[in-house]
């Protein structure tokens, strides 16, 4: 199964098709074909359009042919998260309440993707509404680790993050409250990069003041995620916390000089629980990498009062969102959204002051913490993978969890700051599933996250202990 032409590198793809060396029709159809071998057993891929998809790829390959000028994705096969809405192709958040959806158009992101040249070949995956980072829900059923069929693939980006891993599309979208870009990623071997707010506008936020929901980029690699990034930035006064482009994101992302800068490692933040298998193998990839650095030093932000911040937030977020579903058709709704309603419903307005206050004295600490350090790295997750069958985690190094999305708390302690962090792949941590590297970066530095990222996965490329590993297509398409 492999040499195929969907197992190749988005960036190298686009470059054949530009160079008339493969034609957007020859990519769609593998990219097909591999659907139809592996998404049986994965459930990545959910609704999708390939006659609209043929045509598009039909028409792309006239435009090159012509010598037309083309856009950054032009051909590319893209999978848009269960999330966004797609013009003419079923949306349902993974909700019974919308199962039957068919938006009249895309909503911003989507079609800037398809500006680009991106043909939409279907949507991937998601728990209902995202909550939760087990990708399974009422309308589609579960989503599988390609590395292990039996456990979770993450979430709320699951679909997405298996789809690239098990080469069905070379790019995909995502969206990020608590980790929702960089868990599934990390769980998958893939990268998933949360930009900072208002990188990648969006009209979706309920609360659009709000930064702690971002849409965002995956790929299999540094630069294929890059690349898509450079189609989804952009100016839109519909976010408010949209700003001006940044024209490094525009660009290829270039390898940063790791030997002239300062890391900092933290295992856990200073707050998180962490899994001793987690933990012990972190360590060892920072011992590993540390050498390729100016200086590294093991050393703890300051996160206090990041769990309470985020629970509160999280929640109201929920309540803008959830509260008229809550109320009329609360037989419709699955736990995780009824535990968050009423998580909200039970705050008053000094716990959202008091949480607000949190994320603002934690954001300050961090632009502290990077006027010593020019990178750090952690975890992006506190535990492997787990059964699929498990809503969540009850409890993690013995100790139990204070929500359902607990576990995910080196995620959402970097949500909280704003900063960009971005999740890639480092081999496989002790149960066989992939391990990973979150590199979170200064303050509007999303340019300088990419570049050190690529960087790192240049460097561990050649070292068969920290180069990406791959999920066993054949036994997955048996």
């Amino acid at each position: 199964m492999s040499g195929e032409l969907c197992d190749l590198p988005a960036v190298e793809l686009r470059r054949l098709m530009g160079a008339r060396q493969a034609s957007p029709v020859e990519v769609l159809e593998s990219c097909i074909s591999r659907i139809a071998r592996v998404n049986p057993r994965l459930n990545a891929v959910t609704a999708t359009c390939y006659e609209r998809a043929r045509e598009e790829a039909r028409a792309s390959e006239a435009r090159i042919r012509r010598g037309d000028a083309l856009g950054v994705l032009e051909g590319l096969p893209l999978g848009v998260k269960d999330l966004n809405e797609t013009e003419g192709l079923r949306t349902t958040w993974g909700s019974p309440i919308w199962k039957d959806h068919v938006p009249a158009r895309d909503e911003r992101m989507v079609a800037a993707c398809r500006a680009a040249g991106a043909i939409v070949v279907g949507k991937t995956n998601v728990p209902e509404f995202g909550a939760g980072a087990n990708t399974n829900n009422p309308v589609y059923g579960p989503t599988r680790n390609p590395f292990d069929t039996a456990r979770i693939c993450g979430g709320s980006s699951g679909g997405s993050a298996v789809a690239l891993a098990a080469s069905m599309l070379p790019i995909c979208t995502g969206s990020d409250t608590g980790g929702s870009l960089r868990t599934p990623a990390a769980f998958c071997g893939v990268v998933g990069f949360r930009v900072s707010p208002g990188t990648v506008p969006t009209e979706r936020r309920a609360l659009g003041w709000t930064n702690i929901s971002v849409q965002g980029p995956m790929g299999r690699d540094v630069c294929d995620a890059a690349l898509l990034l450079s189609a989804q930035v952009r100016s839109d006064g519909a976010d408010p916390h949209a700003h001006g482009v940044d024209p490094d994101l525009l660009r290829p992302p270039v390898p940063a000089d790791l030997s002239r800068l300062r890391l900092a490692a933290s295992a856990d933040l200073g707050f998180a629980i962490v899994d001793p298998r987690i933990r012990a193998a972190f360590h060892d990839r920072v011992g590993r990498i540390a050498g390729w650095f100016r200086e590294c030093a093991w050393r703890d932000p300051d996160m206090e009062g990041a769990d309470d911040a985020f629970e509160v937030i999280r929640a109201q977020n929920f309540l803008a969102g959830h509260l008229e579903n809550y109320r009329a058709r609360r037989h419709l709704l699955g736990p995780n959204i009824v535990a968050n309603v009423e998580q909200g419903l039970a705050q008053s307005a000094a716990d959202v002051a008091r949480a607000h206050a949190r994320q603002t004295r934690i954001f300050r600490s961090f632009q502290d913490f990077f006027r010593d350090h020019d990178v750090l790295v952690c975890p992006a997750v506190t535990v492997p993978p787990f059964e699929i069958e498990r809503l969540y985690p009850e409890e993690v190094d013995g100790k139990p969890m204070r929500t359902y999305f607990h576990w995910l708390s080196l995620a959402y302690g970097v949500t909280l700051t704003g900063h960009p962090a971005i999740s890639i792949p480092c081999g496989l941590e002790p149960t066989g599933t992939p391990m990973h590297l979150q590199v979170v970066g200064p303050h509007g530095g999303d340019a300088k996250v990419l570049s050190v990222a690529l960087a790192l996965e240049k460097a561990m490329a050649s070292d068969p202990i920290l180069a990406r590993p791959l999920p066993d297509l054949a036994a997955l398409s048996a």
